[in-house]
């Protein structure tokens, strides 16, 4: 055997060794979520429990939610973290007229997400999408959402005119030009979105942190938010757990003043649209007053391509002005817009601080609570 077949006979143990124990990781992290434990993923913060960093309390047990967001796999040879997508029911229908749904509604829980995924990543037609973005040629991989499906378009007006910054796709129907060169972990995000039709909204995304929290706390906030969501008995309240509620008046939530010195784990961020509606919503994680640092997580497209989907983001603050509210512009916001596909429109705020802000004539951006997690957050946070 010569001296490379056996590099490649060593490489491909390696692989399949590889693959055995990260199979075994991922099953033994679903049937600890299962029965109630704790999730570890062990590249998401080397190899270590979410407590080590963030403690048992409530940081921690967000800090869970979050990485059960996340599940590692082997995709064109090489190892991706992938994070859960976006998912907006008829986000981006305005000029096709047609409609479409994502699985679960972009409410579902991330192990039956997953579980979709994995079947997703491993049929034909991803195989097929794979190999077309590692063939060494470039050019326009064109989806159409309406339909899942996907072509090549080999044009070379289509590929210059891309290369040109002359965008050609549609809302309901993105173009991507490819170097043809390798699948990056964006490539298979954009699949994902279009094709799988598989992810989660923002405030699916809030409903899953904090009905876990809830729940590892004791308390099953469905059961007790249902009748305010409006949800029927028998079916899942976090289809009906969604922005505009959050940004309701529901006594069942308790408008926060958004002054740092206020805010705590589990508070609901709510970002304004041009008619002074509840357009987004995130979740702050931890409220760091030594370092002055805000850590938020949310889930949305128009970010970075490394960042759309489920992300954390961060809000810099002076320590010594607690006083200071989240609209004040003096914050560093590090959570940068973007368009969720290159080429597309824009979006008409830098960070998200301008978006915060946005909209002063409503109000602008506000923070609330649930009222039924303020007990079990005490609860939590002096460990009992």
């Amino acid at each position: 055997m010569n001296t490379d077949c056996k590099m490649k006979f060593f490489r491909l143990v390696f692989l399949c060794c590889f693959l055995f124990i990260l199979s075994d990781m991922r099953i033994s992290s679903v049937r600890a979520l299962e029965s109630g434990g704790a999730f570890t993923d062990p590249f998401s913060d080397s190899f270590s429990n979410p407590s080590r960093v963030w403690g048992p309390g409530v940081e921690g047990l967000i800090e869970e939610a979050y990485r059960l967001c996340f599940k590692a796999r082997i995709i064109g040879g090489r190892v991706m973290n992938l994070r859960m997508p976006f998912a907006q029911n008829n986000e981006r229908n305005t000029i096709s007229g047609r409609n479409w749904e994502y699985l679960e509604d972009g409410k579902g829980d991330p192990v039956l997400l997953w579980r979709r995924i994995e079947e997703i990543l491993g049929g034909e037609d991803f195989g097929k999408y794979s190999a077309a973005l590692e063939d060494g040629k470039e050019k326009v991989i064109i989806f159409d959402i309406p339909t899942q499906t996907w072509r090549i378009s080999r044009d070379f007006f289509d590929i210059a005119r891309m290369k040109a910054g002359s965008y050609l796709g549609f809302p309901h129907r993105p173009y991507v030009l490819v170097s043809g060169k390798k699948i990056e972990e964006s490539d298979v995000y954009n699949y994902l979105y279009c094709v799988g039709l598989a992810g989660m909204d923002c405030s699916g995304f809030v409903w899953h942190v904090l009905s876990y929290l809830a729940r590892r706390g004791g308390l099953d906030l469905g059961r007790v938010l249902g009748p305010a969501l409006g949800a029927p008995r028998n079916t899942d309240p976090a289809r009906y757990a969604g922005t505009a509620f959050y940004n309701s008046q529901s006594s069942q939530l308790t408008a926060v003043d958004d002054r740092i010195k206020n805010l705590r784990p589990a508070d609901i961020i709510l970002f304004r649209g041009p008619e002074g509606e509840a357009i987004h919503s995130a979740v702050i994680q931890s409220v760091d007053r030594e370092r002055g640092l805000i850590r938020y997580l949310q889930s949305t497209d128009e970010a970075p391509l490394k960042e759309r989907g489920v992300h954390e983001s961060f809000v810099r603050f002076d320590p010594a002005k607690p006083e200071i509210s989240l609209g004040d512009p003096s914050l560093v916001w590090s959570q940068q817009r973007r368009a969720p596909f290159p080429g597309e429109m824009a979006s008409p705020y830098s960070d998200d601080g301008e978006r915060y802000r946005a909209y002063p004539e409503y109000g602008a951006g506000r923070v609330v609570r649930i009222r039924a997690l303020v007990p079990v957050i005490d609860r939590l946070s002096k460990g009992k």
